[in-house]
C-alpha cells in the first residue's frame, strides 16, 4: 500500500522552479541537495539563533534553514558517512554551521544502522513496514554508526535561544528524545517526524512522541506535511511543539515514552 501525497507531481514541479530561483538553492542543487522547502512556510515564522538538527541527512533541512536564519548557528548530526560527505562539500567553511557525524541516543556506544536503499529512509531501528509504504526502502545492508546524548558534542551554552530541536530518524524520535532529555529545556521550538503506524520494528508512534513532549512543557502548535497510504490511511506527518515553560533534566526524563 505505498503512500500517496495529493498533487505530488504538481508540487516537485513547484519545487524544482523554486529551487531554481535561489542562489543559495542552486548551489544545492549543484551537490545533489534538494532544500527542504516544504519546511520554509514554518520556519520563516519562528524567530531562531540555534537549529539543532538531528537526522541532518545531506543538509536539506539545514539548507531552507540557512536561508530562513542567516544569522543563526545550526549543530547538526548524521551518522552516515556517504551523506555527511554531500554535507562538507555543500556548506564547505561556513561558520555558522557545523556537522557532527553521529546519531543521537540516550548513551554513548557504537550501534547498528540499518542501511535502506535509500539513504534516507536508513534507521537505527530495523526496517518494518516502511518498505511497503515506502516502495524502495528495503534493508540494504547494516554498519555501526557512533550514538549518544546531545550533551556529548553540544553543550547548554552553545544552544542560544531562541532555539530550534528537529528530528527526523525514521523511527527512532524516541531515543533521541532521550537524547537530548538533560537539554530539552533551552529549547523553544521542536519538530519532529513522527509516525501513526509502525513503520520501524520498535518505535514509538506519535502519540508517544506527543505525550513525552507535553510532559517537558511543550504543546503541540501544528502538524505539516502528512502522508497519506493509497487507502486513506495517515502514515506520518511533521509535527510542530511549542514550550510553554521550563522543564528541568528531571522532570523530562520522568516523562519519556
Amino acid at each position: 500500500m505505498p503512500v500517496m501525497r495529493i498533487g505530488d507531481w504538481m508540487r516537485k514541479a513547484a519545487k524544482l522552479a523554486r529551487l531554481a530561483s535561489h542562489p543559495l538553492y542552486r548551489q544545492g542543487i549543484r551537490f545533489g541537495v534538494a532544500a527542504g522547502i516544504e519546511h520554509e512556510r514554518l520556519l520563516l515564522r519562528q524567530p531562531c539563533r540555534t537549529l539543532v538538527d538531528i537526522g541532518a541527512n545531506r543538509g536539506q533541512f539545514a539548507l531552507a534553514a540557512r536561508r530562513s536564519w542567516p544569522e543563526a548557528k545550526i549543530y547538526s548530526f548524521e551518522p552516515l558517512a556517504a551523506p555527511c560527505r554531500r554535507f562538507r562539500r555543500l556548506f564547505g567553511e561556513d561558520a555558522q554551521v557545523r556537522l557532527f557525524p553521529a546519531g543521537i541516543a540516550p548513551v554513548r556506544e557504537r550501534r547498528l544502522i540499518h542501511l535502506s536503499r535509500r539513504e534516507d529512509s536508513s534507521s537505527l531501528l530495523p526496517i518494518g513496514a516502511q518498505a511497503e509504504f515506502f516502495p524502495g526502502t528495503e534493508e540494504a545492508g547494516r554498519i555501526e554508526v557512533e550514538v549518544g546524548p546531545l550533551g556529548d558534542w553540544v553543550s547548554a551554552e552553545e544552544i542560544e535561544g531562541p532555539a530550534f530541536l528537529k528530528i527526523d530518524v525514521q523511527g527512532f524520535e524516541a531515543e533521541a528524545l532521550r537524547g537530548c532529555a538533560t537539554l530539552l529545556d533551552r529549547f523553544a521550538y521542536a519538530y519532529v517526524e513522527a509516525s501513526f503506524v509502525a513503520l520501524y520494528q520498535g518505535q514509538a508512534l506519535a502519540d508517544e512522541v506527543i505525550r513525552f513532549l507535553q510532559g517537558a512543557n511543550f504543546r503541540l502548535a501544528g502538524l505539516y506535511n502528512l502522508a497519506y497510504a493509497s487507502t486513506g490511511i495517515a502514515v506520518q506527518g511533521d509535527f510542530f511543539f511549542v514550550r510553554e515553560k521550563i522543564a528541568g533534566p528531571t522532570e523530562a526524563r520522568a516523562n519519556l515514552p
